[in-house]
């Protein structure tokens, strides 16, 4: 066996997962780990590169790697059709174009449980769960198409589909919650009396999966979905974190038809005004708080074991990060 360590090549570093995963290999021996990020860091082993243009710098070609985690994306529930297409269909063509010039190195691409995603209910979603040919917004449709040019890849290839990511260095899915809850603008959505249940996966459970991913081998050609596997009700547990963060608790719910309604009007009002930033509630927002979503991932436990953090500690973890957090702001 070759004492040399992997090559890693971990795109999106400068987000959330990439960068948790980045940090992750740098510590983990046998692996050479470096970066590409949209962002420019002070960091020699992360190169500043859009991938929505060909990759033609040196830096990932002498790297060579011996695998490409592809976390790179447009991770918005909002922007134009043309964005998506950029950032998630044309980049990942760029990907695999670098790797079918630097070697045919495996492709560990980080999709989105996303692309199954109906307007309604859904419980235990497997990997068999037919994908589209509609889905709820356009990320979830490029993330798919993604999906289609990686299974043309002729190198190794394993597509991860990972649900609600959460933890310390999140920037999307808590931090809009706590800004909405503290400017007393987040009602709960759905039914008091049955709220929806959803599955979500935590930070640290997601890198070790993808590390699994990237080094496990006879993984060539799977498509798994990735999970904390214990569903939670969302909104209660919403209810929770404030709580625990002292902050104001919703004190009303809006069923979802009617916010349904008001997010419609919301996305009219920005695409029509072509305002700046997101709408304050959106359509794909309202089912992914009010519908349930729960996955099978016996699939996931099979190739690599239980998640190495539980719901109770990743949420504990998590809380604890929103409070130092708040408290090196003040």
């Amino acid at each position: 066996m070759s004492s040399e360590p992997v090559r890693i090549l971990v795109t999106g570093a400068t987000g959330f997962v990439g960068g948790a995963l980045l940090r992750a290999l740098r510590c983990r021996p046998g692996a050479e780990a470096r970066g590409i990020g949209r962002r420019r860091v002070p960091d020699g082993d992360i190169a500043s590169i859009d991938l929505c243009r060909p990759v033609t710098a040196t830096f990932a070609t002498e790297f060579r790697p011996d695998v490409i985690v592809h976390a790179a994306a447009r991770a918005s529930q909002w922007g134009s059709r043309a964005q998506f297409e950029a950032q998630n269909v044309d980049a990942t063509a760029n990907v695999l174009d670098l790797a079918r010039r630097t070697g045919l190195p495996r492709i560990v691409y980080v999709s989105s449980s996303s692309v199954f995603y109906r307007p309604a209910d859904q419980y235990d979603i497997t990997e068999e769960t037919p994908i589209g040919p509609d889905y709820l917004n356009d990320y979830a449709r490029t993330k798919h198409a993604g999906e289609l040019l990686v299974r043309e890849y002729p190198g190794e290839w394993v597509i991860a589909r990972p649900r609600a990511v959460f933890g310390p260095g999140d920037t999307t899915l808590l931090p809009r919650i706590v800004a909405a809850a503290a400017a007393g603008r987040l009602p709960f959505i759905g039914d008091a009396a049955a709220p929806a249940v959803g599955d979500l996966i935590y930070i640290d459970t997601l890198v070790d999966q993808l590390i699994a991913a990237a080094l496990r081998p006879g993984l060539s050609g799977t498509c798994v979905n990735l999970t904390n596997g214990e569903p939670v009700p969302l909104m209660p547990t919403i209810g929770r974190i404030l709580a625990e963060l002292d902050l104001p608790a919703p004190t009303r719910y809006i069923g979802r038809g009617t916010a349904l309604g008001l997010a419609a009007a919301a996305e009219t009002v920005w695409r029509l005004g072509r305002l700046r930033g997101e709408p304050p509630l959106t359509r794909y927002a309202v089912w992914l708080l009010a519908s349930s979503k729960t996955f099978d991932v016996s699939n996931a436990e099979r190739l690599f074991g239980a998640p190495s953090v539980s719901m109770d500690d990743a949420l504990a973890r998590t809380i604890a990060a929103v409070r130092s957090d708040a408290r090196a702001t003040r």
